[in-house]
């Protein structure tokens, strides 16, 4: 008979060692460990709040749409299709799901170590009640257990979020979205308030697949001229009016480098010709885009949406990968990114402004020193975003403040968002970052480098108040 492993939440995980140091973490952390979530910046899906329906089974939940967890186990010769994953041909694939969490749960030990496996724990302890460590033995009892909570009221999406303390969430759509989810929220009655973001990325990347046509259907949508500049940009003003009617408070923009650009207007319109003919090269596609971020930060001062830019992956780095299943599938891969000279043409135009907020993000840790802290410990218009993707972690999180704070200070940051499409792990993902903050600096007090009663002030904004003053919400 195999013995029963315990699954271990300590109280303490992830606070310091020295007795002294931990205390007060523990101290801070109590301060902020009920607070409600503020997520202004992640990819749920609005259909969710909107018919507020049953999950369907713990694999449709847990594993199929969570990149964290199949890209470990894809890494380890596990097929997509035989975690249920979609194929873009509509090829075969497994759809028993009580088969896809057996394979999931036989796999749980490559988990070992990493913040997914923290994160899963705790949604398996807190939010289902399991005692016992998730694994091929388990299996069937998770599942079952898991299956039989989804099925009653108090785990449908709303009675989720509503259990899990989330005073507001973002989610992200398209231009062309017609935002019909976000609409049924308001209309429905119901007080949790999700909001939406503006993410134009299929009509400002040239190298989108479809984005001719997307940009045809942006000008449809608007009734305006996309094959001319001007018409281009009145296209998204007009779309992030639309947006911004619908509870929008940002906009995001997800580029493979941090360039930006300041054309003359025959320069930008020569671009949307060839990005339009299909004859752009690489180089001038990345000015295109370098391009779009500069005016959006003017739309940005005129229509008081708060921007962010998340540059430095290589998207759909596996092309067979990409090729059978598309995009977000655990291949996009952090690359090198400059930003001192990449951003100054927009910093030139715009980085003096006191009616701007721009929020960085970085998947490049190297730079958080040399360049990103420089910069928001001195631009008026710019604040740095969280440890992000893969460096939200404890030791990301860790590196980022200690890196970050000497030159920009916490006041230059915006706190924590969990940037996830599941569900479940938001509560794991802000009590883990709230964790370290109040590891962090309780240390600083310990080493004499904080008052604690400053330490006790700004343990709450890090947790709550920066991220809803940032990002307007």
């Amino acid at each position: 008979m195999t013995t029963m492993k315990p699954i271990d939440l300590h109280p303490d995980r992830l606070f310091p060692a020295d007795p002294a140091t931990r205390e007060l973490a523990r101290a801070l952390y109590a301060t902020v460990a009920d607070l409600p979530i503020v997520s202004p910046h992640g990819h749920t899906d609005p259909r969710w709040y909107a018919e507020d329906a049953p999950f369907p089974d713990p694999s449709a939940l847990l594993v199929v749409p969570d990149h964290y967890v199949f890209r470990m186990l894809y890494s380890q010769g596990v097929r997509l299709e035989d975690l249920g994953i979609p194929r873009r041909d509509g090829g075969p694939v497994e759809r028993d799901p009580r088969r896809i969490w057996r394979l999931f749960a036989s796999h749980y030990h490559l988990f070992r170590g990493t913040p997914t496996r923290m994160w899963l724990d705790h949604a398996f302890r807190v939010v289902f009640g399991m005692e016992e460590r998730l694994c091929a033995d388990s299996a069937d009892r998770y599942f079952d257990r898991i299956n039989a909570a989804l099925a009653t009221p108090a785990f449908r999406p709303r009675a989720l979020f509503e259990s899990f303390n989330i005073e507001v969430i973002a989610t992200t759509e398209s231009p062309l979205d017609p935002l019909v989810h976000h609409r049924k929220i308001r209309e429905s009655g119901w007080k949790g308030r999700v909001v939406t973001a503006y993410r134009p990325d299929p009509v400002v990347d040239p190298e989108f697949e479809g984005f001719r046509d997307n940009v045809q259907e942006l000008g449809a949508l608007t009734g305006e001229n996309t094959a001319t500049w001007a018409g281009y940009l009145a296209a998204h003003r007009h779309r992030r009016a639309f947006f911004k009617s619908m509870g929008a408070t940002s906009t995001d923009h997800g580029h493979p480098t941090a360039l930006t650009c300041d054309l003359a207007p025959r320069d930008c319109q020569r671009l949307l010709d060839r990005a339009l003919a299909g004859t752009i090269t690489p180089d001038e596609a990345e000015q295109f885009r370098g391009q779009v971020l500069t005016e959006m930060a003017g739309m940005s001062r005129d229509d008081g949406l708060v921007m962010q830019i998340h540059p430095g992956s290589f998207r759909n780095h596996n092309p067979q990968l990409f090729a059978d299943f598309g995009r977000d599938k655990g291949a996009d891969i952090p690359t090198r990114t400059d930003y001192v000279r990449a951003l100054r043409p927009l910093l030139g135009k715009h980085g003096n402004a006191r009616d701007l907020t721009l929020i960085l993000f970085t998947l490049d840790e190297t730079s958080y020193s040399r360049e990103l802290a420089p910069l928001a410990g001195h631009y008026p218009i710019l604040k740095l975003g969280p440890s992000w993707w893969f460096h939200d972690s404890p030791e990301g999180m860790l590196r980022f403040r200690e890196q970050a704070t000497e030159t920009a200070g916490f006041y230059n940051t915006v706190g924590f968002n969990d940037d996830t499409r599941a569900f479940l792990s938001i509560p794991a993902r802000h009590d883990v970052a709230r964790r370290i903050d109040c590891r962090f600096l309780a240390t600083l007090v310990r080493e004499h480098r904080l008052g604690e009663d400053e330490a006790f002030e700004l343990a709450p904004q890090l947790a709550y108040h920066l991220a809803k003053a940032a990002y307007k919400l």
